[in-house]
């Protein structure tokens, strides 16, 4: 129970607050004095309570009293006061004590669960001393030398947020080595140029903020550089001025003499000074940048919480590239172009395109060969900057770590593979595109596109148009006039040997958007014997082309297997020992692939930012014509693409598949029955019935039957069965997806439907083990000969009475044919027999005679009668042939033979009697009845059989099958184009595209302001 105390007792111990309570007055009259709190705490509350003190007396002789003895009240009170903390220690120890001892009954004793901890553990804990242990360990300030240098990575992080925060850009204030400013110096395109007044007053006013550390340095050897720049100008000018006129100088003056020996030392002079200034310079640049470099490595790792602005630039690039790749697969209509920027890497065969991509990509993901053409489609590649250096396909999810040679294997070899895969049969090139992505700390953002080297000659192997094909694929995208073209030329041949140059500058012939480029300078240095042909070419003045800016690269020594950074360290030592820098030919902003690469994103971002929001309202107005045509023509429709619109007829076809299974036991029975009896009752009736009953008696009647019956069901009927049920399903499944349509069945679909109808037909194998056990079913079924009661036995009569009577009604008709129209037909229809129809008239006439005759003749015509049924027509004028007179006798007889069947059959209809008793005493024989009821039972038993085959095996083999198709047709877009068409397809294909690429363009656009 809990006992609430005045504020100053807070802080003491319970006991002491209740000791205190117990012998200290109560001040307030209406609270009760808390006895119980010290009476449970302590035994000490037992003691007799003192009485208390009268109150003081007023009077002198009391106040001297105890004056005089207030040493003693002291002491008192001391000892009192020891007293009080020695029973408040003694009974808060006992207190303690008792309630440990309380708590530890309490307590189970876990001794008896000794036995769960394994006995190594025990024996562990003897051997191992824990003391010596914590010992060993290391102090807390050795762990906090491990850790690293927060201090240091602050300051990184304030000296970024200086420069990502002042007023000037970074690559302002390093604008003498940033490659679009120095790209902007070297152009002539004045739109393209920095004003010196800005620049001179953004100086000015930046001069004291940037001129402490690292950037002000640079700044102040920048100045230095343009210092000495004019200084040899002023000293080469000059030079020139005090030279003497053109003529033979017999007595030159000493002094002057000295004097241009002293100039030309000093223009030596200044010349080594400023190349000494420039390569300090940029090697201070090179430090800066790979300290930012690793900076921006480690923020892109950091949390969400400092780096959305990074993300932004991230998923900036990667929304351009997703519009661009849309843009790829779209046929345009309605004159919507692609003029989105993008940047063309075009050049002669082995130039170095390819090179100076993966130096712009920092990492070697394209197959190599020795001269042989290995870029086969072009290849767009977009660049964006990540805190791992890792390239990926659009149309993949697999990421390829750059850093690991294992990994650059697998994609140059999957590149290869795509190309190969992409270029059609009698093809060398194709124009698919293959979309790659590039990520990596430092990567200058932009979307290039890698296209097949220029050719001057077709070689074996090569497709005859291959090199039309290569032009008219690179005419196709330079043509693009927000298209940025990088035509790269090779260094080490002869200039006038380049084609591409002459296809760019007729495709931009005022160079507003071309930069040129040359490689392999290393090889042109060595082999050419005047390097100032070099100088001319960097300077625009050997080629008739224009350009933006002129950049001199070195690529590698030429072997496949080097590094890019060792790439980068051969072009850095080659520029720094190159006459061409030392002698001035080169600028030092001219040459390196990062300055190349620095320049052509900043050109790519500058053409962006002009073209893409006209572009977007060019894809606007496309998108208002085509909704407008939907509406027009298809107002009630909803707009389903190509792959909606298969998706819609796959489950359809589905759900008409699934209705087989819904098809009762009896309609499938009843259907099989049928065609089965259609296909083998001819069989039956002409090799099986009619040979038997030529029989003399009954017994060799069933004995002919029975051997035809076995031979046939060894051979024919089983095979026959099969393929009656197996056309039966191709029917029924054909009937059901005639029968779906409806209100709601679209014809666009008809051509869908009928091609996986035929394909899933096509597919499905009926299960030939059924053949053997359906085999020994019929056999047995035909050896059954006990009819059990008359029903079954008029049943017989009847299937055979419809037998002769279809057959015998078919005979009639193909006499009709041979003997022509009757007196008749031909008085009401004006028709009159021909040649042939009169002879086989003759003779049917004739061969009746003979019947009537011989009413038991056999079924063939013996070789005399023939000849006299012959005579007796030429006696009447009429010639025919024997083989006609047979022919003819054939369908007579059969037409004689099924008429007494007939009677016959008339007559067994009250022979279920003579039946039982097995025809003993009677000149009724029914044998034949027996026969067609032995024919019926098996017919009945052989649909049961593949009912049950139909129902519980191949409608679902048949599903499975058609599910199978319909997913290789979802997989196959060449197939759904072939199979759906028309414009109201392609209109919403047109209007899906179209939205897409407006909404990715707004969602760039939008971005795109957010970085500004």
């Amino acid at each position: 129970m809990g006992v609430r105390f005045r504020v100053p007792l807070q802080k003491l111990h319970p006991l002491s607050r209740a000791i205190y309570h117990r012998y200290s007055g109560n001040n307030n009259p209406h609270r009760t004095p808390h006895r119980t709190a010290a009476r449970y705490f302590t035994s000490m509350s037992r003691l007799p309570m003192r009485p208390l003190k009268p109150p003081p007396r007023s009077g002198g002789h009391r106040y001297q009293q105890q004056r005089n003895f207030w040493v003693a009240s002291l002491a008192a009170r001391l000892l009192r006061l020891r007293y009080i903390l020695l029973g408040t220690a003694v009974g808060g120890g006992y207190t303690a004590k008792k309630t440990y001892e309380e708590w530890k009954e309490m307590l189970p004793d876990f001794s008896e669960y000794n036995w769960v901890i394994p006995d190594f553990v025990w024996e562990l804990s003897e051997q191992i001393d824990l003391d010596k242990l914590a010992k060993a360990l290391p102090e807390m300030e050795d762990m906090a030398k491990l850790l690293p240098d927060f201090e240091k990575i602050g300051e990184n992080f304030t000296f970024l947020k200086s420069l990502l925060s002042s007023g000037v850009s970074l690559g302002s204030e390093v604008k003498g080595a940033s490659g679009l400013h120095l790209l902007l110096e070297t152009s002539g395109d004045p739109a393209l140029k920095a004003t010196d007044a800005s620049a001179g007053a953004a100086h000015d006013a930046g001069d004291k903020q940037y001129k402490k550390g690292l950037l002000g340095e640079l700044i102040l050897i920048q100045q230095q550089i343009q210092q000495h720049e004019e200084e040899v100008q002023r000293a080469a000018a000059a030079n020139s001025t005090r030279s003497p006129p053109q003529g033979p100088s017999p007595n030159p003056n000493p002094s002057t003499q000295t004097r241009k020996s002293s100039d030309k030392e000093k223009l030596d002079q200044l010349q080594e000074e400023l190349l000494r200034t420039q390569l300090k310079y940029q090697r201070m640049l090179e430090r800066l940048e790979k300290e930012n470099k690793e900076l921006r490595k480690v923020v892109l790792q950091k949390d969400d919480k400092g780096i959305h602005q990074r993300k932004v630039k991230k998923s900036l690039i990667d929304l351009y590239s997703e519009v661009l790749d849309i843009l790829s697969d779209y046929d345009a209509n309605y004159n919507t172009q692609d003029h989105l920027p993008r940047v063309v890497v075009v050049g002669d065969q082995s130039a170095g395109k390819t090179s100076v991509l993966e130096m712009i990509a920092q990492a070697r993901i394209f197959p190599r060969g020795s001269g042989e053409m290995m870029t086969r489609s072009p290849v767009k590649v977009t660049l964006s900057e990540g805190p791992h250096h890792v390239a990926m396909f659009k149309d993949s999810g697999r990421e390829f770590d750059l850093t690991k040679e294992e990994d650059l294997a697998a994609l140059r070899h999957e590149i290869e593979l795509r190309m190969r895969k992409s270029v059609k049969e009698g093809q060398t090139v194709s124009s698919e595109t293959i979309s790659l992505s590039v990520k990596g700390p430092g990567i200058q953002r932009m979307v290039l596109v890698d296209l097949p080297g220029v050719i001057s000659t077709v070689t074996t192997g090569m497709a005859s148009d291959t090199k039309e094909t290569i032009f008219s694929m690179s005419k196709a995208y330079m043509q693009n006039p927000n298209a940025i073209i990088l035509c790269i030329q090779d260094g080490s041949v002869d200039a006038e040997r380049s084609i591409v140059t002459d296809l760019v500058s007729h495709m931009d012939p005022h160079g507003k958007r071309t930069i040129f480029v040359l490689t392999k300078v290393d090889l042109a240095e060595k082999n050419l014997a005047s390097p100032s042909r070099i100088q001319q070419i960097v300077e625009g003045k050997l080629f008739p082309m224009k350009a933006l800016g002129y950049f001199a690269v070195v690529t590698g020594k030429g072997s496949t297997g080097e590094s890019i950074d060792a790439i980068k360290d051969y072009e850095e030592d080659f520029f720094q020992n190159s006459r061409l820098l030392r002698d001035g030919m080169l600028k030092a902003h001219q040459v390196t692939t990062k300055n190349l690469s620095l320049a052509v994103s900043d050109c790519f971002w500058k053409m962006v930012r002009e073209s893409v929001e006209q572009q977007a309202d060019v894809f606007k107005a496309s998108r208002f014509n085509l909704e407008t045509e939907w509406k027009n023509n298809y107002p009630r429709l909803r707009e389903l693409d190509r792959n909606e619109l298969f998706e819609k007829a796959k489950n359809e076809i589905l759900d008409e598949v699934i209705s087989l299974s819904q098809v009762t036991p009896q309609h499938w029975e009843s259907i099989l029955q049928k065609k089965l009896w259609e296909r083998v009752s001819t069989h039956v009736i002409e090799n099986i019935y009619l040979p038997a009953a030529q029989t003399i008696d009954s017994g060799t009647f069933n004995t002919t039957v029975d051997i035809k019956l076995k031979q046939w069901t060894d051979k024919q009927l089983p095979h026959k069965a099969l393929e009656v049920a197996w056309e039966t399903l191709q029917e029924e499944f054909a009937r059901f997806m005639a029968e779906y349509k409806g209100k709601d069945q679209d014809d666009i679909f008809d051509k869908l439907k009928e091609a996986v109808k035929d394909e899933g037909i096509k597919r499905h194998k009926w299960n030939e083990r059924a053949l053997d056990s359906l085999r020994v079913i019929q056999h047995n079924a035909l050896e059954d000969r006990s009819i059990t009661d008359k029903p079954q036995w008029d049943a017989a009569i009847q299937f055979m009475e419809e037998t002769l009577q279809s057959r015998l009604k078919d005979t009639e008709s193909v006499i009709r044919d041979m003997v022509g129209p009757d007196w008749k037909t031909r008085w009401f229809n004006w028709t009159n027999r021909t040649p042939e129809q009169h002879v086989r008239n003759e003779t049917k006439n004739e061969l009746d005679r003979l019947l009537k005759l011989h009413d038991d003749h056999t079924a063939y015509l013996a070789n005399d009668e023939v000849t006299t049924v012959r005579k007796n027509l030429e006696g009447r004028g009429v010639e025919v042939d024997p083989v006609l007179i047979k022919d003819t006798w054939h369908q007579l007889y059969r037409r004689h033979f099924l008429q007494k069947a007939l009677s016959h059959c008339n007559l067994c209809k009250r022979g279920f009697y003579y039946y039982q008793r097995h025809f003993v005493d009677s000149e009724l024989e029914c044998n034949d009845v027996v026969l067609f009821w032995r024919i019926q039972r098996m017919l009945v038993i052989t649909a049961n059989t593949l009912r049950q085959q139909l129902t519980n095996t191949e409608v679902r083999r048949l599903e499975k099958n058609v599910k199978e198709v319909l997913d290789d047709f979802g997989e196959d877009m060449e197939k759904k184009t072939q199979l759906i068409t028309g414009r109201r397809v392609q209109l919403a294909e047109d209007l899906k595209k179209v939205r897409e690429i407006q909404e990715k363009l707004e969602a760039f656009i939008e971005a795109l302001h957010k970085e500004k």
